[in-house]
């Protein structure tokens, strides 16, 4: 945090070190700054730690550039010598308030936690054995192409030394516009499809990726996928339909079809592509890791809520970057990961005994009416 952020000290008492120690424990405990403060006796109040972090940051654009050199500064060598498979994702957090400067602030989708408004980051998430890392995060604006989002983070990932062998994608990356330029910049990409098309009927068959669902045995094909709105434009795509039986797997029954886009690699078979496309659920849990260290917030202020899901991310990757480096018992044929030496809610824990030895706990709540002796 010091070496890549570029945090000073903003007064003698409101030290580099008093703010991390206080980040760290509303981080650990989930709580915002103001409670934070609340718990640690010696520590500044919350207004005045909040002019601290926006005296010391730097602007928005710059902020997102540091932040991207520290989640690159712990990636081994090892993962910059060869091309990777890197997932993309988007992961949004529920926003209940008005943009604080700019409209394109708040990202809008489908509603979830009682809003349909966001702040909406996403991420590029390596997958390679047990070093599994964030090399990038971006803020996402209202409106904005997923195609410049996928841009940006390879772009990004690049910088990190980190190379795309493979680009798995969610389902809501599936448009003409990523589509048409991932094979223009040379990289292959897997991603599921969106059932679009008509829905079979009585003597109508199935049209679109729909007909590619109805199908009993796996296969192979290819789809011209057409954009509706703007400039009328076109791609084709290669096709990949996965089909079998959930036989009471997560607690579902019946058949299956999963259909997956694909270009710029040969598959082997359709169970190969769905069981390399799994791999992708990493970056699921690197989500759910990210909020089990992210300080709550209501802020409005877009920076102050970008550094708080950095500084999450940043903990996790140290987190990997310790498991790989120093707790992996060494073996023939590769390091063997424990990952019972150190759960990420421990490693949170010490550092919340660590903010206490030093800024001193305060177990007292003060009230205007005591209780009777």
């Amino acid at each position: 945090m010091r070496r890549f952020l570029g945090l000073v000290d903003c007064s003698r008492k409101c030290t580099v070190d008093v703010l991390l120690h206080v980040l760290f424990y509303a981080a650990s405990r989930l709580i915002s700054i103001c409670a934070a403060g609340q718990r640690l006796a010696n520590a500044p109040s919350d207004s005045t730690v909040f002019n601290a972090l926006l005296a010391t940051l730097p602007e928005y654009v710059e902020l997102q550039r540091r932040v991207n050199r520290a989640l690159a500064g712990h990636i081994p060598k090892a993962l910059r010598r060869r091309r990777q498979r890197l997932a993309i994702d988007l992961t949004l957090i529920p926003y209940h308030g008005e943009p604080f400067a700019d409209p394109q602030e708040v990202y809008r989708s489908l509603a979830k936690s009682g809003t349909s408004h966001f702040h909406a980051y996403a991420s590029a998430y390596v997958i390679f054995h047990g070093q599994r890392y964030t090399v990038a995060l971006t803020p996402v604006e209202k409106g904005e192409l997923m195609s410049a989002v996928v841009k940006r983070l390879l772009r990004l990932a690049a910088k990190a030394g980190v190379r795309p062998r493979l680009l798995l994608l969610d389902r809501g990356f599936y448009s003409v516009e990523v589509i048409r330029y991932l094979p223009c910049a040379r990289v292959p990409f897997l991603m599921p499809t969106i059932a679009r098309g008509r829905k079979p009927k009585k003597g109508q068959a199935a049209k679109g990726i729909r007909a590619f669902h109805t199908r009993k045995k796996g296969g192979w094909g290819q789809h011209t996928l057409r954009r509706n709105k703007g400039t009328p434009r076109s791609v084709t795509v290669s096709i990949c339909v996965s089909c079998g039986n959930y036989q009471g797997k997560w607690k579902r029954h019946g058949r299956f079809a999963w259909v997956y886009a694909y270009w710029g690699f040969q598959p082997t078979n359709p169970r190969w592509v769905a069981d390399t496309y799994r791999t992708r659920f990493g970056i699921e849990t690197s989500y759910r890791q990210m909020n089990q260290a992210r300080i709550r917030t209501c802020t409005r202020n877009p920076l102050l809520r970008f550094l708080f899901v950095a500084i999450a991310l940043i903990l996790r990757n140290v987190w990997v970057w310790y498991h790989w480096e120093v707790l992996a018992s060494p073996r023939r044929g590769g390091r063997l990961l424990r990952l019972e030496r150190l759960r990420l809610e421990t490693l949170l824990i010490w550092l919340l005994h660590v903010a206490e030895a030093a800024l001193g706990v305060c177990d007292e709540a003060s009230t205007e009416r005591p209780p009777d002796p």
